[in-house]
């Protein structure tokens, strides 16, 4: 079987990334404040973005550990179109599910502008809500099948659009540079993309629809993995979609640089398959699949806590509201505290770095939880 997702030897990379991108968020910021008065440091703020993008791109290609679950399956193989335009794969074999899965592409590609978009929202979403009544393990297959084929596919293009959005921020950033310095950056960041796709290409994982209209902006995306999450949810297959977030740390790590708006988006993401977690595998009475569905928990925490600290979570707005925020807080600390100790020590380590070093926000508390933990550890040693 290999080795056990979520051990020490693939939580401790992922750690280890999680607090070096701490480290370059504030080198990154001390660049910036500078670079507006030194133009010269600016060369030096875009190569070392770039560098940081590229690899952010490549990494788990090559370490797989840095993707805990190592789904091969979350970036589908190009599928040749056919004058029919029946989806050749991840589909199924009856025509409902063919009927089914080309609705949920189509949602991908048609622009949320389009008048064409919610008739054909509407028209999945019916499929879904009419193979639920029906109350039958086939047609529950169907939605599972082609809900979570539309996650995966759907979670590879806002990964995508995250790399493409922070270069060209990167590139805008650079307006008062010189010709020579401005191009020689517009090139590095054109090379990023360029060779993540080559390193994904050849890692068996399709590069195809990533790109994707620019109609196809990143909040269009992530609405519709909220969308496709909850509809997960309501077929009773939520694990699905928790699975395939929760082994999405490169996404996760790419979002604390995203656009507030769009870091407020994920956020609703988040939480919402936090909620999921907290229900999973408590009825399980296999010891393997409860040891699966604990280390999906420990990488939820391990990708996504960072982004909750530091995300912007809404002045006029709120992403959350104050029921919502709190509610949040107590999953959290109640799948914390399921977790074995040395995990709970990995997990708060992780939040109260980033807790504490993002001084606009003051959630989520994991105070109590904390304390609760320390006092443990405590008598473990005094019994010790």
């Amino acid at each position: 079987m290999g080795m056990m997702e979520g051990s020490p030897t693939t939580i401790a990379p992922l750690l280890l990334r999680n607090l070096l991108t701490s480290i370059f968020i504030h080198a990154d910021n001390s660049l910036l404040s500078l670079s507006q008065k030194y133009k010269s440091l600016q060369v030096i703020r875009y190569t070392l973005f770039s560098s940081f993008l590229f690899l952010s791109r490549i990494l788990p290609s090559f370490f797989p550990s840095l993707n805990p679950f190592n789904l091969e399956d979350s970036f589908h193989k190009p599928t040749k179109k056919t004058d029919n335009y029946v989806p050749a794969s991840g589909a199924g074999d009856s025509g409902i599910a063919r009927a089914l899965s080309q609705l949920l592409s189509l949602v991908n590609e048609i622009p949320v502008s389009s008048r064409k978009y919610e008739v054909v929202r509407s028209l999945a979403e019916r499929l879904i809500d009419e193979n639920n009544r029906e109350d039958l393990d086939a047609l529950r297959e169907v939605n599972r099948t082609a809900l979570s084929s539309a996650f995966a596919r759907t979670l590879g293009q806002l990964e995508a659009a995250l790399v493409d959005g922070g270069q060209e921020r990167a590139g805008s950033d650079g307006g008062s540079m010189s010709g020579r310095v401005e191009h020689g950056v517009s090139r590095v960041l054109r090379a990023v993309r360029v060779l993540g796709n080559v390193v994904r290409s050849r890692a068996g994982r399709s590069t195809e629809g990533m790109s994707g209209s620019e109609d196809t902006s990143a909040e269009k995306l992530a609405a519709e993995l909220l969308w496709l999450a909850q509809k997960l949810a309501a077929c009773g297959c939520a694990e699905e979609a928790v699975r395939r977030w929760a082994s999405a740390p490169n996404l996760a790590w790419l979002a604390l640089w995203a656009e507030p708006r769009l870091q407020g988006s994920l956020v609703k993401i988040s939480a919402f398959l936090f909620q999921q977690v907290k229900d999973l595998g408590v009825d399980e009475t296999e010891e393997v699949k409860k040891e699966q569905h604990r280390q999906t928990k420990i990488m939820m925490l391990m990708s996504w806590l960072p982004l909750l600290c530091r995300a912007s979570n809404g002045t006029d707005v709120p992403v959350l509201s104050i029921r919502e925020r709190a509610e949040l807080e107590t999953v959290l600390e109640e799948t914390i505290e399921l977790l074995e100790q040395q995990e709970q020590e990995q997990v708060f380590s992780l939040w109260l770095h980033h807790f504490t070093h993002c001084p606009s926000s003051d959630w989520p508390n994991l105070h109590a939880s904390y304390t609760r933990w320390c006092n443990a550890s405590r008598r473990l040693l005094v019994l010790h």
